[in-house]
């Protein structure tokens, strides 16, 4: 992440705008591809000595925040560590009784005017408490150092993702002043809903949500100002939450701020035309192929019932929102359930999930449970749903089956999304 000297913004009315990177700039891409390379050719160097060749590269003046910002990108891709073969401390305290033994030895009237205080005596003595040769003594003793610490491992980057990259942590520094953050989500699958909630709850995040057309949402969520206690650990939540978004094909952030010392409202926005590359892994919109060849049969030998991606967002009380995989039609009167498919989860996951639907749904929906998920029946007891356990996929006639007899039990309200 960039730090606040590194945020390079200009300023249009009450809009704080990023100084973005022109991905395609050969300049630019000549100063990362530098930049890559140096850090890629510093194994087993000192931090110390990374930190003098980029200074040696680009300097130090306030100018040069953009090759900085570029630098400590890298840096947060690099792993360093205190390589020592003997604990720096050990090595300082033995180091530390040498001198002073030495220091307080008798002087000897022959050797007056050579030089007070021998190094290279000091060192050699505190190698034979150690067991270790004068040159490991002096290069243990202060390993520990942030200075001394040495790359051990880079975790290896383009010079044009690096760019990429850039441009996003740019846009994430930024939020750490907001105040308010509204984000309009349109025509996703729900796997990318259910992806955005998931984050938002793994980051701990505070959302409402809101419908504004028929598949697009509004996701308003609170920032790290907005408390009565403002954290820097909340700023950087809603930093890495932003990324997410990035991977939806229609969106629209708008971001409220607090800027600079005198807490000025200003206003952050971007939309796809920003440019703006998301490096989290897209696994948002993956759909397993059995349950794609499930949708596939269903439309084949189903001739009652229409199925359809589900992108209603239902909230479960406190404990978040649910977003199930598909809606029933029933082409004769219209009627509709929804329908959930639990078979390519993680046991843990599921779990929580039908913990969650039991408690906050009362009215009946469809759920397909896989048997490789090794729930127990008494697991399922207590949810308003019509049950249909499968090994390889869900079956298209017994799923029709059911949601008949879902119909048949009423027409419950959480089926019936508006």
């Amino acid at each position: 992440m960039l730090t606040g000297k590194m945020v390079a913004v200009r300023y249009v009315r009450e809009r704080i705008i990023p100084r973005y990177i022109e991905i395609n700039d050969p300049e630019w891409r000549e100063v990362a591809e530098r930049l890559v390379t140096l850090f890629r050719s510093q194994q087993g160097q000192t931090r110390g000595q990374l930190e003098e060749e980029l200074s040696e590269l680009f300097g130090e003046g306030p100018g040069q925040i953009i090759h900085q910002g570029l630098a400590k990108l890298l840096e947060d891709r690099c792993e360093f560590e205190v390589v020592s073969g003997h604990p720096p401390e050990q090595v300082r305290a033995a180091v530390f009784r040498a001198a002073a033994r030495r220091r307080l030895a008798p002087a000897d009237p022959e050797r007056m005017m050579e030089t007070p205080f021998d190094r290279a005596a000091v060192l050699e003595e505190a190698a034979k408490e150690l067991n270790l040769t004068p040159e490991a003594v002096e290069q243990s003793l202060f390993a520990d150092l942030k200075s001394e610490q040495r790359l051990v491992r880079f975790n290896d980057i383009s010079a044009e993702h690096l760019l990429q990259r850039y441009n996003v942590a740019l846009a994430q520094a930024v939020l750490y002043r907001c105040t308010r953050l509204h984000v309009t989500i349109r025509n996703e699958p729900p796997q990318r809903y259910r992806q955005l909630l998931r984050r938002l709850k793994f980051h701990r995040l505070l959302c409402e949500m809101e419908r504004v057309g028929e598949n697009s949402w509004l996701l308003h969520v609170d920032g790290p100002l907005s408390l009565f206690s403002a954290t820097q650990k909340y700023g950087l939540q809603l930093a890495l939450f932003f990324p997410a978004v990035l991977l939806c094909r229609d969106f629209e952030v708008r971001a409220e701020l607090s800027w600079g010392p005198q807490r000025k409202p200003k206003i952050f926005e971007a939309t796809p035309r920003d440019g703006l590359v998301s490096h989290y892994a897209d696994a948002g919109t993956y759909v397993p192929p059995e349950l794609a060849l499930f949708v596939e049969l269903f439309r084949k030998r189903v001739a009652d019932w229409d199925i359809i991606e589900e992108t209603e967002i239902l909230p479960l009380g406190s404990a978040g929102f649910w977003v199930p995989d598909f809606r029933l039609v029933h082409k004769a009167t219209g009627r509709r359930v929804l329908f959930e498919v639990l078979g390519f989860w993680r046991r843990s996951s599921a779990e929580q999930h039908l913990a969650r639907l039991r408690q906050h749904v009362t009215e009946p929906f469809l759920l397909a449970v896989s048997d490789q998920l090794h729930i127990e029946e008494t697991e399922l007891e207590g949810l308003p749903a019509e049950i249909h356990r499968f090994r390889n996929m869900p079956l298209p006639d017994e799923v029709a089956r059911l949601a008949g007899a879902a119909l048949r039990g009423g027409s419950p309200k959480v089926c019936l999304p508006k």
